[in-house]
């Protein structure tokens, strides 16, 4: 009898579609991160104060006072000297890149103002094809380091890198030569050069312009080196410590002048660059 029975109804919910990019998961301790949150944090853990990796952009944003205001050198490419094929081939890798990222190459250079003050700024892109240095990311630098030279403005370079971009052969090791000659013009000059360390600068970035800085800053946690952890342990025949190539590491032995947290990156080296250029005009 219907009187003693109880009917099922059926309950439908509508599930609400959230987009996939509202959170974010930190890939030091694990803490599920509300990406809003995290942008007005500097992109970095509320929790551990792990740094995520931004984009060039974001570094111009966070540097300068009004992003770029002029930007070089944007058209120029570079080209398949070694004529790769396969599935590594240089040329297919490329066009992914440039579809991936917008840019036609690993680096972002211009023109900006650090609190009022004229600067020459340039940052890397991990993003395409892991940072690293071709001929023309190099060729860009050195003009960088060659404007900031007939300016007579200070130099801020941003790097993140895996190193020298081998599928360019000898032309990309010749970078290393190229951009520490420019930045030993700079030097001479005594125009200040600002080198900034995220998280990767390794390679021939590491063994070239990233540590001639007058001032090397490194964002804390970043992984700077050469060579890779088991390159080196199978090289020298030691296990390596803890920490080997991280930023704290490389403070505590005298690589780099200071580790300083992404939010306070700006007052410090605006700080520095007001002591220095101050400093040479007295």
């Amino acid at each position: 009898m219907t009187w003693f029975k109880k009917e099922k109804k059926k309950i439908t919910a509508q599930k609400r579609a959230l987009p996939g990019d509202v959170w974010a998961k930190c890939e030091d301790c694990g803490e599920i991160v509300y990406r809003e949150k995290l942008a007005e944090n500097f992109n970095v853990c509320l929790k551990c104060g792990h740094h995520f990796r931004i984009d060039p952009d974001g570094y111009a944003e966070l540097l300068l006072d009004r992003s770029l205001e002029e930007e070089y050198d944007s058209d120029l490419m570079s080209v398949d000297p070694l004529r790769f094929v396969g599935p590594t081939a240089y040329a297919e890798r490329y066009e992914r890149a440039l579809r991936k990222v917008g840019r036609k190459e690993a680096v972002l250079t211009g023109r900006g103002r650090v609190d009022g003050l004229e600067v020459e700024f340039g940052v890397m892109d991990f993003r395409f094809i892991g940072g690293s240095m071709g001929s023309v990311v190099g060729e860009k630098i050195a003009r960088a380091a060659e404007r900031a030279l007939k300016s007579e403005r200070p130099l801020i370079m941003v790097s993140a890198s895996g190193g020298a971009r081998m599928m360019e052969g000898v032309l990309s090791l010749m970078q290393m030569a190229k951009t520490s000659s420019a930045l030993g013009r700079l030097h001479r000059s005594r125009v200040p050069y600002f080198s900034i360390l995220t998280n990767p600068t390794t390679g021939g970035v590491t063994a070239s312009f990233a540590m001639l800085g007058d001032v090397i800053i490194a964002e804390p946690g970043a992984l700077i080196g050469f060579a890779g952890p088991r390159v080196i342990e199978q090289t020298i025949g030691q296990e390596l410590p803890d920490g080997f190539q991280r930023a704290e590491f490389l403070l505590e032995h005298g690589m780099v002048d200071m580790v300083v947290p992404r939010p306070e990156l700006k007052p410090t080296v605006s700080k520095l660059l007001r002591h220095m250029v101050d400093g040479q005009s007295g």
